[in-house]
């Protein structure tokens, strides 16, 4: 059976931070938030940081409203662009909003003043790049990745259709593998809901590090899942937690996995039976929901970065901290006991 334990000198390809800042509050995701506390979050985020702040944000963020935000943020902050670096997952390209609400990710982002449109292919990853960039003003991505390439394949109508879809991903792969070559990004990864996708494609594309979204919580970690992460690690490539909340579920929000939570079901009910029972147990351990999910996140092996989002600035600083924080090992012990948790927790 697999167990949950870090060993110390994992191989590493690129140097990530062990805390990534993710940007998607600041396209306003669930609840809009005014300009200065956003602002606020940066300043925060910068302030905190292990060396230079690394900020994840995604054209699908807000329509392009988180990568507003960021680059008017760090301009207002007087953020030099050589200190700070910026991971754009591309795919998503900003458009006029036509509709009373946005046609994508219906009831997830609020007071939009654009819409977005996929656009994953040679041609549309350029696009994509292009203009997170101008948005971004005197700022640039050096990180990029191609975002949702699993929802994009997912539209497929059939076999033949996804088999094009799949070759459109590859040619914007062949986009960023150039910009790497030509220097004007660093890195290239994938960011994906859908694991399996993840690990689908980096057998075609030379990666440097992906982010697994949703997919590698205290709640929910396949054992495949977590061999997956391992080989990746024997490759030198860097995996970035992402979403370790389940959306904001796991720590008292009514989405799972940015979708709202339906108690009337069989599927919503034993969510909240699971979470019901996860707070009980961190109450009685006194340990934060917050704080086991990051635990849990970040240690397993292969595992060096977690991405974090809040929309408080006073809670950066705790985040951050919970990097050190650790757990009583009899809480794991209950977890277990309690069949809260599929793999054994070792420290």
């Amino acid at each position: 059976m697999l167990s949950v334990k870090k060993e110390k000198g994992e191989n590493i390809g690129i140097q990530l931070p062990p805390i990534i800042f993710g940007t998607s509050s600041l396209g306003n995701l669930y609840q809009s938030i005014d300009y200065e506390t956003k602002r606020n979050i940066i300043r925060e985020c910068i302030e905190h940081s292990f060396g230079k702040a690394l900020f994840d944000t995604a054209g699908k963020y807000g329509a392009g409203l988180a990568l507003e935000v960021l680059g008017k943020s760090l301009s207002d902050l007087n953020i030099h662009p050589d200190d700070v670096v910026i991971c754009n997952k591309l795919g998503w390209y900003q458009t006029e909003l036509l509709t009373q609400e946005p046609t994508f990710e219906k009831d997830v982002w609020m007071d939009l003043k654009n819409d977005a449109v996929q656009q994953i292919s040679y041609d549309g990853i350029v696009k994509c790049f292009d203009q997170g960039n101008k948005i971004l003003g005197i700022y640039s991505a050096k990180m990029v990745s191609v975002h949702d390439p699993d929802e994009y394949l997912g539209m497929a109508k059939d076999k033949i259709e996804e088999e094009q879809r799949y070759r459109d991903i590859l040619e914007a792969y062949r986009a960023l593998a150039e910009l790497k070559r030509q220097k004007v990004v660093t890195s290239i990864g994938i960011g994906a809901k859908n694991w399996k996708v993840i690990e689908r494609v980096s057998a075609d594309v030379e990666l440097d590090w992906v982010m697994i979204a949703n997919s590698l919580t205290v709640k929910s970690h396949p054992e495949d899942l977590v061999r997956f992460i391992a080989n990746l690690n024997d490759k030198n490539i860097q995996v970035i937690n992402s979403a370790v909340f389940n959306g904001g579920f796991l720590v008292g929000s009514d989405f799972y996995n940015y979708q709202r939570v339906d108690k009337s079901t069989e599927q919503g009910r034993a969510l909240y039976e699971w979470r019901d029972n996860f707070f009980s147990l961190c109450s009685k351990f006194n340990v934060k929901p917050a704080e086991i999910c990051f635990d849990f996140g970040f240690n397993i092996p292969g595992v060096s970065s977690i991405a974090l989002n809040t929309t408080r600035p006073e809670k950066i600083k705790e985040n951050i901290m919970m990097i050190n924080k650790t757990i009583p090992e009899g809480f794991w012990k209950a977890m277990q006991e309690e069949q809260l948790i599929s793999i054994p927790v070792i420290r």
